[in-house]
């Protein structure tokens, strides 16, 4: 089972995971929104993940946090999709991911903050 935990307020982390297809080898997929009441979010943030600064990818006991996230989503996508394909080739790469991956958060920030959407800490403190 791959769980994915993502901000579900941030209208391209919601099209990300809704578009993404993964292997069916990777078994059942979780989607948990950071901003649910959930405890598991407590329990990522206990262990020191800011989720506003990236999601998480938690596969078996090993949590994946941001650009590192992005990266094993990308190696367990199917190419059945275009989308699929783009995302397994730009993300594949670890210098592309750390490249990119601060400009998808900084777009994250400015979408939410158009939105009047607060950051995610915000909601739980």
């Amino acid at each position: 089972m791959i769980l994915i935990v993502y901000d579900g307020a941030c209208p391209f982390c919601n099209a990300y995971v809704r578009l993404l297809r993964l292997k069916a080898q990777i078994g059942e997929v979780e989607l948990l929104n950071a901003r649910d009441a959930d405890a598991r979010i407590a329990h990522y943030q206990k262990q020191g993940f800011d989720l506003d600064q990236g999601m998480l990818v938690v596969l078996g006991d090993v949590v994946h946090s941001g650009a590192d996230a992005m990266q094993v989503l990308a190696s367990c996508s199917t190419p059945s999709a275009w989308f699929n394909r783009f995302n397994a080739w730009i993300f594949a790469s670890r210098f592309r991911c750390r490249l990119l991956y601060p400009l998808l958060r900084a777009g994250r920030r400015i979408a939410l903050l158009i939105l009047g959407v607060p950051l995610i800490h915000k909601n739980h403190h």
